[in-house]
């Protein structure tokens, strides 16, 4: 059992992919889990399976988007456990296609889960942990908040604009809250789901013949949450071994 058993986190996009495997290995190392997605039946089993395995799991339904929702499941985790330790921002979609496609509700939509969703758990997760003097926000952007490819030019400043946010948060917390950005490569998840453009799918499709499991990740957000609390790991890329982009 690691220094993680006993600490409160609270994670967004718990549903499946990396959110689920986060959540699952947190648990199985002692961490008090509070689940958030849209899927309620999602998180109902996946919470199931925790208490099963002898863990601490807790879920709300959750749409990011709806700030109100984020407070509500961040007061939450707080009232029943007494503090929250850390805030997996990881909820994202990535429905990819050309700027000339014109998919503006898609633009529209990755702008306010990837964007907007983040900001949210930064604004309700900040004067709790400003309150009780300690706390980490990890947020999970992209190797696509280093680099821009065809189809992927919003999806990509959604997450440089993740990237943004973290190292601007991380200046401004000072010692007492940690701020951890998580760059996964291509990992095996059902974000590329979302794709509606033909071609993007593809061309996804493809792409994605080289990945690595939701595991991978989540083992990563344990790395980072385990450390010593004047340890703040600051930023990872975890991508495949021999991976080119």
């Amino acid at each position: 059992m690691s220094n993680i058993a006993g600490k409160v986190v609270v994670i967004t996009g718990a549903s499946s992919g990396i959110g689920e495997a986060t959540s699952r290995l947190l648990a199985q190392n002692g961490a008090h889990v509070v689940l958030g997605a849209r899927r309620i039946d999602r998180l109902e089993a996946i919470t199931s399976a925790i208490h099963a395995d002898g863990g601490t799991a807790e879920f709300m339904q959750l749409d990011v988007t709806k700030r109100e929702q984020v407070e509500e499941i961040v007061n939450f985790a707080r009232e029943k456990f007494g503090h929250v330790d850390v805030i997996v921002n990881n909820a994202g979609i990535m429905p990819l296609s050309k700027l000339e496609a014109l998919k503006v509700n898609e633009w529209d939509q990755m702008i306010d889960v990837n964007i907007r969703g983040v900001l949210h758990g930064i604004a309700a997760g900040l004067p709790v942990m400003k309150e009780q003097g300690f706390g980490q926000f990890i947020n999970i952007a992209s190797i696509g908040a280093y680099t821009v490819s065809p189809t992927a030019a919003v999806y990509c400043a959604t997450k440089f604009a993740v990237r943004a946010i973290t190292e601007g948060l991380r200046q401004e917390t000072g010692n007492d809250i940690r701020v951890t950005l998580v760059s996964p490569g291509v990992t095996e998840s059902e974000l590329a789901d979302s794709i509606s453009d033909e071609l993007a799918r593809a061309a996804m499709k493809e792409y994605r013949q080289i990945s690595i499991p939701s595991s991978a990740i989540a083992r990563s957000i344990l790395f980072a949450i385990e450390q010593p609390d004047e340890v703040d790991v600051s930023e990872m890329v975890v991508r495949p071994a021999g991976s080119l982009s």
